[in-house]
């Protein structure tokens, strides 16, 4: 006779062997598969993304913090010690940082120093102090509009974009609590806030990538001065920016819960705009399915780890759950891909879209729909890493 736990086990068993993201030829996890990958195609930590020179750029502290979530996770030092060796590379002994220049004022650069914070805590090295500090500095200077928002870069007058909240809140946020800045999280959450106001297109029920509250910009709407769409890994990144920097808010701030009310509207954003069939997203999330339209890795991967990570720490309906589930099987079938060599790849995340520039950037549909699409980009691999790391973590 068979038993019930015989027939869940055979149940189970027969799920997993038909599941759309079993570990295939290995047993490893999936966030262990894809950081060994990566360490496969770049030996040394400064070469990530693709580069072949140094670099202080927010794509190593993107994917190198996901190494040491990876490291905090499962105890494996190497993960450690890759993510410490791009920062001895470029952080030298009096706290300079090779690349990095404090006057050219861009918030993109703030976002490597997250990764400082643990290296520094564990290694006692006070060079990763003061390059912390040196980083910080920045924040006290940095061009602001009339309301406070931080401009985008100083070469993006009276510009904020989405892309910037993930730039440089979370670590403005780390900073504030590990030195003890109480002052500062009025600053912090009223960047949220402010994009959040400027960018709402309450038409579509979107955040739009974008505002120019000068009105100046070609590509800005001569009315509300956003730009014309909602770019799928702008949002991501807005998404992300809310989950991460939330670590660090204490929970009695004042205007703490309209920083959880904006990743409420983003949460309800990503389920409406979900695709049915494959479970993931597109690039222009307010034109999805629509002819030249495609499913993006990147803004998938990190709207599955924002979901996934809110549903964790409360900020969200557990309802969302199925939403994130559908999602992270889907990045598994639409986009990860095992390679001859074993290695895994994570396929279509779009390189780069911006707006403006010296090559002008009109951010129209063509526009985002025609950027450069790449295999194994940084957006994409550490997202994935970080998603994965929340669901084997749900799953455990």
């Amino acid at each position: 006779m068979i038993t019930l736990r015989k027939t869940l086990f055979l149940f189970f068993t027969l799920f997993v062997a038909g599941s759309s993201f079993a570990q295939k030829s290995s047993n490893k996890l999936w966030s262990v598969r894809m950081a060994e990958s990566e360490m496969s195609r770049y030996p040394q930590s400064w070469q990530l993304d693709f580069q072949t020179r140094l670099k202080w750029d927010y794509c190593h502290g993107l994917e190198l913090q996901a190494f040491l979530d990876l490291y905090d996770a499962y105890n494996d030092k190497k993960y450690f010690d890759y993510a410490v060796s791009y920062a001895d590379t470029m952080v030298c002994e009096d706290g300079s940082i090779k690349t990095y220049t404090l006057n050219e004022y861009n918030i993109d650069r703030l976002n490597s120093g997250k990764i400082l914070f643990r290296i520094y805590e564990q290694t006692k090295n006070e060079k990763y102090k003061k390059a912390l500090d040196l980083l910080r500095l920045q924040l006290d200077t940095h061009p602001r509009n009339a309301d406070g928002g931080l401009w985008h870069k100083k070469i993006y007058e009276n510009q904020m974009w989405l892309d910037g909240l993930y730039m440089g809140q979370p670590f403005y946020a780390e900073y504030s609590l590990r030195n003890n800045r109480v002052n500062d999280y009025k600053d912090i959450i009223n960047q949220f806030v402010t994009v959040a106001r400027h960018t709402y297109d309450a038409k579509n029920d979107v955040y739009r990538h974008a505002c120019d509250v000068s009105r100046r910009e070609r590509w800005a709407d001569k009315v509300t001065g956003q730009s014309q769409h909602c770019w799928g890994r702008a949002l991501g990144w807005y998404g992300m920016a809310c989950v991460d920097a939330l670590d660090f808010i204490p929970q009695h701030e004042v205007g703490r819960d309209s920083v959880i009310s904006i990743l409420n509207n983003i949460a309800r954003m990503i389920k409406n705009r979900q695709d049915n069939k494959s479970g993931v997203w597109y690039q222009v999330i307010d034109r999805s399915g629509d002819k030249g339209n495609y499913l993006e890795s990147s803004c998938s991967t990190m709207f599955v780890y924002t979901l996934l990570k809110a549903i964790r720490k409360g900020y969200i309906s557990k309802e969302y759950l199925p939403v994130a589930e559908k999602g992270y099987k889907g990045i598994i079938k639409t986009f990860i891909r095992e390679e001859e060599n074993g290695n895994i790849k994570i396929i279509n995340a779009c390189a780069v879209a911006g707006l403006g520039g010296s090559s002008y950037r009109m951010g129209d549909y063509n526009y985002y729909i025609n950027e450069k699409i790449r295999d194994n980009d940084a957006k994409a691999v550490a997202p994935f890493i970080m998603a994965s790391l929340e669901w084997e973590r749900l799953n455990k």
